[in-house]
């Protein structure tokens, strides 16, 4: 398996999952895939990449071997995302530990403000494939 971008998101979350179909919508070349958390192949990779304090309540995304975790993962994916969505990585700007403070109550407080499904949701056919198994 190829680990070119990878974005490895809490399956069950609503906040998580309504991200990745953000995601999905403004990236016109694919070139990101989607792995749930409570998958084997994400725990693999987060062994693999030696990130043992990524727990259900992070977003991580792997992109050409190199980890990027809460805010500087959502930053890094505004890179290659259609339109304008660039601009937010001036954000950068704001210290890593301020910005994942306040993703960290977001994450904290996500399933209570936005809710949870019982099992991880089952991608629509046309976009499966962008989705490890």
């Amino acid at each position: 398996m190829k680990d070119n971008q990878i974005v490895i998101f809490d399956g069950i979350c609503n906040f998580c999952n309504g991200a990745v179909n953000f995601i999905i919508k403004r990236d016109s070349k694919a070139a990101f895939k989607f792995a749930p958390t409570q998958s084997k192949i994400a725990q693999e990779l987060l062994s693999k990449y030696h990130i043992p304090e990524a727990g259900y309540d992070s977003f991580v995304l792997i992109k050409n071997g190199q980890p990027f975790l809460r805010t500087n993962a959502a930053l890094e994916i505004t890179k290659d995302l259609d339109g304008f969505w660039f601009v937010f990585r001036a954000f950068k700007i704001v210290p890593a530990a301020v910005r994942d403070y306040f993703y960290r109550i977001l994450a904290r407080n996500r399933y209570t403000l936005f809710g949870k499904r019982a099992a991880c949701t089952v991608p629509k056919k046309e976009v499966r494939d962008r989705f490890l198994p």
